[in-house]
């Protein structure tokens, strides 16, 4: 049988083969397309400690990147290979975020058997999108086995020592942000005649309404108190601040959907102007 072959880590030392630490631990260091897969396992581990992996392996034509192109402006979306290119980077991000939610399994065993649960469903519905935005970035055009990638997630989750500051970069933060995005451009999408690729932004949307609920549930359990916005802000990994993860305009229905009440939404509006871009 042909094995998957990992980028190696000098922190790691892999979990027993046939438990779900062991799949989370390949989906993360994988170095092949193919090996980039669900965790799926019949039995678990529960790690004496934790496991925090350095960073992924990356399938050839994933070069590491020093910054992100910058975003098309919306007349440019006219032309395919714009599309193309933004559907890649979101590509990216799906990459990024299944890979953290496996990473955050291995790197708090003492948390909840359900809340790893979550993340292994959460890892798993994140490559699905990506494979809805390969196929299209693909249908626009685009040579997906050659993109190189920014990395920025992983840049900043090592800063997240406990699970609390995990789901506040990761699902509230992160995710939460996509929700703004993903209607911002399926609107961009669906103005310049594709109706595809405005209707898979929308499909990904509404599955990240369920990702920041769960977020949201986690950080309060984790804190002991119902969402609270300054809360929030105080667990997000310096530098980073609330405005880095609003998108313009608010996606207030959707964010309220997920859990964030007036308040909670009143207050990410109000927050001064981003210290950070990600790049």
């Amino acid at each position: 049988m042909d094995l998957p072959e990992h980028a190696p880590d000098r922190m790691a030392t892999p979990p027993p083969m046939g438990t779900v630490e062991r799949a989370c631990w390949d989906l993360v260091t994988a170095t092949r397309w193919e090996d980039k897969r669900p965790p799926r396992a019949e039995s678990w581990w529960d790690a004496p400690q934790p496991l925090r992996l350095e960073g992924p392996g990356r399938p050839p034509g994933l070069e590491e990147l020093e910054r992100a192109p910058r975003t098309p402006r919306p007349g440019a979306l006219q032309r395919p290979e714009a599309r193309a290119a933004l559907f890649v980077r979101f590509l990216h991000h799906e990459l990024q975020a299944a890979e953290l939610f496996a990473w955050g399994v291995l790197a708090f065993p003492d948390t909840p058997r359900a809340f790893r649960e979550g993340l292994v469903r959460l890892a798993s519905e994140e490559l699905g999108h990506l494979e809805l935005y390969r196929t299209h970035a693909r249908r626009l055009g685009a040579d997906t086995d050659r993109m190189p990638i920014r990395d920025w997630f992983w840049t900043r989750v090592h800063a997240c020592t406990e699970p609390a500051q995990f789901v506040a970069f990761l699902g509230l933060g992160l995710e939460g942000a996509n929700l703004d995005h993903s209607a911002r451009f399926a609107e961009a999408f669906r103005a310049c005649g594709d109706e595809e690729g405005a209707a898979i932004l929308e499909r990904v949307g509404r599955d990240e309404v369920r990702h920041v609920a769960f977020s949201r549930t986690w950080f309060e359990h984790f804190t002991g108190q119902p969402l609270d916005f300054e809360q929030w802000a105080e667990a997000l990994p310096a530098p980073l601040t609330p405005a880095l993860f609003r998108g313009t305009p608010l996606q207030r229905t959707a964010r309220a959907a997920a859990g964030m009440d007036t308040t909670f939404l009143d207050a990410l509006a109000r927050a001064p102007r981003a210290t950070e871009r990600p790049r």
